[in-house]
């Protein structure tokens, strides 16, 4: 038993979410599947394992282990087939049902989807970026890609109000979180955006966890090199086009700023709402509106419903490329403390619901959350908060059908 259990214990802390699990192994030796009075017609659908390579044990049902690890678990098992996926007897990942498994258990994906190493084979792809070296007042927002993950258990499959499943639409996983360099944010930057750049090269959509800020800058880097300049659904307290802060032209205050720069927008496609707070000159939204950028102060959105507004960003996106960026702290802080720049008198949840769902039927490129630093937060609930945004974009890209 010991032989089967040092393998796949290190198999499984190879998985891109490791350290979201600090020893996999502990929960395997409990698994029923180890179990020697285990029949194989009920456990691997009467494949049957080889008793010379498991004389115990039967190999690990297929909602413990992604698609990705075909090549693997084929090796593994004398190039058997791989089983059906994760709780879904259909073509797409689906993520379990707490009817059949605790939410607490198992590896913590986004919404304990199967885990991939690449964005192969899928339409979206849930990536994490745990960097924070980019923040200007508290930091923390490392932590949010764990945060989220785990506050996701939360979050069902099918969103009961606009009838959108896309488990049932695309195929989509966990991908991990990419590897940044947290003492040098250009290597960062130049980490995560080779990172994106494999993920559109497979014609995948993906949907990040920040992280601070700065992320979206190289992200978007990589989705114009394959898109073109694209345009922005921007949801923030800031607007995050300064130019330099301590001499530093890369940090979470500046990546709108290098975007444009860049020519990575097409900045007549660019809305910014929710935008409030003090500031250090007269008119700090000057450089904005001379790009041609629409800023909607929060103060515009007080009190009121926010889909005749995105009626309008819907004619102003057409049907060009979209990409959708939301700092968590866009939010009000009563709905949202945990983040490292908060600003009262923001948006709130339902004003946020709004804005991702008014944006169906856009052509979406790339999504992230961003901002989410959990320390400040003992509740849980901006990352719970953060969870669902992600799934209500994830519910608003193209090709999820409404059932």
């Amino acid at each position: 038993m010991a032989a089967l259990i040092t393998p796949f214990k290190s198999r499984l802390c190879s998985f891109p979410g490791r350290f979201l699990t600090a020893s996999p192994h502990l929960a395997l030796k409990r698994q029923p599947w180890l179990s020697s009075s285990t029949s194989s017609s009920s456990r691997d659908g009467g494949r049957g394992t080889s008793a010379s390579l498991f004389p115990t044990a039967h190999y690990p049902p297929a909602h413990l282990l992604p698609r990705s690890r075909k090549l693997f678990l084929q090796s593994w098992v004398n190039n058997q087939p791989v089983p059906q996926r994760w709780a879904s007897h259909g073509p797409f990942n689906m993520p379990p049902c707490a009817d059949d498994t605790a939410g607490m258990a198992g590896i913590c994906s986004m919404m304990k989807l199967p885990i991939q190493d690449s964005a192969e084979g899928l339409d979206a792809a849930f990536v994490g970026v745990p960097l924070d070296t980019g923040t200007s007042n508290r930091p923390g927002a490392r932590f949010g890609p764990r945060s989220i993950r785990a506050e996701s258990i939360l979050v069902r499959s099918h969103n009961s109000i606009t009838g959108a499943a896309p488990f049932r639409s695309i195929n989509v996983a966990d991908v991990g979180d990419v590897n940044v360099n947290l003492y040098d944010l250009k290597d960062s930057c130049k980490r995560i955006r080779e990172a994106y750049q494999k993920i559109m090269a497979v014609n995948c959509t993906p949907l990040t966890l920040g992280g601070d800020h700065t992320i979206t800058y190289p992200i978007l880097q990589a989705v114009a090199e394959k898109h073109g300049p694209v345009g922005l659904v921007h949801i923030d307290a800031h607007t995050d086009t300064g130019d330099k802060a301590l001499g530093e032209k890369i940090y979470h205050g500046t990546p709108f700023r290098r975007c444009v720069d860049e020519g990575l927008l097409d900045c007549k496609r660019v809305v910014q709402i929710g935008i409030r707070g003090s500031s250090y000159q007269p008119d700090p939204y000057k450089f904005n509106r001379h790009q041609g950028f629409r800023v909607v102060p929060a103060e515009d959105c007080w009190f009121k419903s926010l889909v005749p507004l995105m009626s309008e960003v819907r004619q102003q996106m057409g049907e060009k490329p979209v990409y959708i960026s939301f700092d968590i702290d866009g939010l009000d802080p009563a709905y949202a403390p945990g983040t490292g720049t908060p600003e009262i008198a923001g948006l709130t949840p339902s004003q946020a619901l709004e804005i991702i769902r008014g944006c169906q039927g856009l052509n979406i490129v790339g999504c992230d959350l961003v901002e989410v630093a959990p320390m400040y937060d003992a509740s849980g609930n901006t990352a719970l908060i953060a969870a669902n945004m992600l799934f209500e974009m994830l519910c608003v890209l193209p090709g999820v059908k409404c059932f």
